[in-house]
């Protein structure tokens, strides 16, 4: 199948921007990456990337998906550092007053810093012999008109004519909505969940056995509604521990060392506390802050006209609450819909767009569905509200204490929270006679 088209040009250097380009390296004769940042030529967090430097959950579905743009990723990244992890094993994860029952799954995630994967993933992109990656490029607008976008505007002038734009700027690059609807084209309709997220992560010295009975990877979620605090520990890469800090409606740990300690003490759970007192802190003056107030979905499936020669990927379209670690997988799956329907329809027209929209947007229903939902566990979210919503979440608690007793509702909700199985996978009737025997026997809630 010979090219598509002859030039696209992709607004945004980092994870989406990065898989987007991948996928279109195979359908157009060139592609061209812009970003406004410094790109570092080494793993390191980016200033334009605030949340760069904070925990990173690598869902199993995204790595597979980043597998399939970049064959071998997986172990050249194990290869630079990064630790395998089985989820059922090596996760310790804390919910409604216990841990998860351990097994061994059969699954492999990866665990490392978003420096890392980033860097990784650009070296495989820059690599390509018809990408072009130029760093420190500010784009200040579009060409064209609102049935056909023709080209981007730099600052200083230049003009990049293309057969398509792809606005990976992330949920702050407002930019590309200006533009699009500058040129006559219509603003997609937006739902907003307000949820006041904060975190802030350290970096500690890692050593074996540090983590509660040999684990990998710790993660405590919050027993709502009243107890809005999360916990995450990973293994990273130069045998460091990231330990990130936060939680929902302003329960954000503080940055400084005693307080981020005492913020771990008085977790419902032990383990962090633990780690932190056996730990030797990388750099005492190295913590990060991030502050994350809405999640945001754009409906660009629902709009009557498209032009042709534009779509939006990543953030672009909708960022979810980062606590859920989402992000990086739906893009990477929206890339693999980018190019299966440019494929389909032989040109990057406004048919092309309709069709993908549509597709991502089934690929955002079901991590919005989670995501969202468990934000309305508490009161102080605001947003459209689904409805039975109440209903469903008193039944994933049910589900959340269940798998501290049964392996098989754990394997249910780990297929769901790594996004190989749908919601719905524990609402079959099999799956809930399981769960609500299985919690009736723990009592607790922490």
């Amino acid at each position: 199948m010979g090219p598509v088209g002859r030039h696209a040009v992709v607004i945004g250097g980092s994870m989406g921007g990065l898989v987007a380009a991948r996928a279109l390296a195979d359908r157009f004769e060139r592609v061209t990456v812009l970003d406004r940042d410094t790109l570092p030529d080494e793993p390191r967090t980016r200033r334009a990337v605030p949340h760069g430097g904070h925990a990173h959950a690598l869902l199993i579905r995204g790595l597979r998906a980043l597998e399939q743009l970049f064959p071998g990723l997986g172990d050249e990244l194990v290869g630079a550092g990064a630790v395998r992890f089985d989820p059922g094993q090596d996760l310790l994860f804390y919910q409604m007053g216990g841990l998860r029952a351990r097994f061994n799954s059969g699954k492999l995630g990866i665990s490392l810093s978003r420096a890392l994967l980033e860097y990784s993933v650009r070296r495989r992109v820059v690599e390509l012999a018809n990408v072009t990656v130029r760093d420190r490029t500010n784009v200040v607008g579009l060409t064209g008109r609102a049935g056909r976008i023709r080209g981007v505007v730099v600052e200083g002038g230049e003009v990049l004519d293309t057969d398509l734009v792809v606005n990976a700027t992330g949920r702050g690059g407002g930019g590309p909505d200006g533009w699009l609807e500058g040129l006559g084209c219509a603003a997609p309709e937006v739902d907003t969940v307000k949820i006041d997220v904060g975190y802030t992560t350290r970096i500690f010295h890692r050593r074996p056995g540090d983590l509660h009975e040999g684990g990998l990877l710790y993660l405590m979620s919050a027993i709502p509604p009243h107890d809005k605090r999360a916990a995450a520990v990973f293994a990273i890469e130069d045998n460091h521990w990231m330990v990130t800090l936060g939680g929902w409606h302003k329960a954000h740990a503080p940055v400084d060392p005693a307080g981020f300690e005492k913020f771990a003490a008085d977790l419902r759970a032990p383990h962090v506390a633990e780690l932190l007192r056996r730990a030797e802190p990388v750099d005492d003056r190295d913590a990060r802050r991030f502050t994350f107030p809405a999640a945001r979905r754009r409906y660009f499936e629902r709009l009557r006209e498209l032009p042709s020669g534009f779509v939006a990927l990543g953030d672009a379209i909708c960022s979810f609450n980062p606590l859920y670690g989402q992000g990086m997988t739906v893009a990477a799956l929206e890339a693999l819909q980018l190019g299966r329907c440019l494929d389909q329809a032989g040109s990057p027209s406004a048919e092309m767009a309709r069709r993908y929209y549509r597709l991502a947007g089934k690929v955002i229903d079901t991590p919005w569905q989670m995501a969202t939902g468990g934000d309305f566990i508490y009161p102080e979210t605001q947003g459209p509200k689904p409805p039975g919503i109440n209903l469903i979440n008193w039944y994933v608690k049910q589900a959340m204490r269940a798998s501290q007793t049964s392996i098989e509702v754990h394997r249910v909700m780990l297929n769901m929270q790594h996004l190989l199985a749908p919601p719905s996978a524990i609402m079959r009737p099999a799956n809930v006679f399981r769960t609500l025997r299985a919690a009736r026997r723990v009592r607790h809630d922490g």
